[in-house]
């Protein structure tokens, strides 16, 4: 089990570090409906995170099964690994300049007069949609199944990635739920930080995560 859990943990990771599902939780609480919501919008992560994982997990062992030396995750690793470092170059370029401020998405200005199932139709939507969250969940889940060790060992490791996975919106709604309404300042202040640092979070994880992809396919096509 140890060999699948290290080989999913940097991936989910890099999911949990994704900024738009941290400052998307802390805005959908701060508005009138915001604990239903917030609540809805977990489980609708949640649920598309482990839809996504679930699936890969399950081709991948088929995959890994069919083939005597299995080379489909290297090749898989190689390619994700090639899109993160990809996306990590084009955050830097268009990251914003000094004196510019980016204004957040059109969704995302919306979320006050969002009601639980669009807020659970989001958390789904940024699991399994947004390509930031797709490609560390993929080669995560990827590598679960590659590892060979066995279906209890896998559901475990998978079971881990949706969890580790989803405390940038756990984590906000359990301050929520024990602070109540003094938890608003607290939560404004990690929206704030997460803002402010977006560009560069979005830069650096996935150019590390991309870059440990391309390591580990080629060493596993050499």
């Amino acid at each position: 089990m140890g060999e699948a859990v290290g080989a999913m943990l940097a991936s989910a990771v890099a999911v949990a570090f994704s900024p738009l599902p941290l400052i998307a939780m802390t805005l959908i609480l701060a508005t009138p409906r915001g604990l239903v919501n917030g609540l809805a919008f977990a489980a609708g992560w949640v649920l598309g995170l482990a839809a996504l994982v679930t699936a890969v997990v399950t081709v991948g062992t088929v995959l890994t099964r069919a083939q005597s030396a299995p080379t489909w995750s290297s090749w898989l690793k190689l390619g994700l690994g090639a899109l993160l470092l990809m996306a990590a170059a084009q955050q830097w370029h268009d990251r914003p300049r000094a004196g510019h401020v980016t204004p957040p998405p059109s969704w995302l200005q919306a979320v006050d007069r969002y009601r639980a199932a669009r807020s659970a139709g989001l958390g789904c939507a940024l699991a399994a949609g947004a390509p930031r969250t797709l490609l560390p969940t993929v080669g995560g889940a990827a590598a679960v199944s590659a590892a060979g060790t066995g279906a209890g060992a896998e559901a475990v490791a998978a079971a881990l990635m949706v969890v580790i996975g989803s405390l940038g919106t756990f984590l906000p709604l359990a301050a929520r739920l024990r602070g109540g309404e003094g938890s608003v300042r607290p939560l404004g202040e990690w929206r704030a930080w997460t803002a402010a640092h977006q560009a560069a979070i979005l830069t650096t994880v996935p150019a590390v995560l991309g870059a440990a992809y391309v390591g580990d396919a080629l060493s596993g096509l050499t």
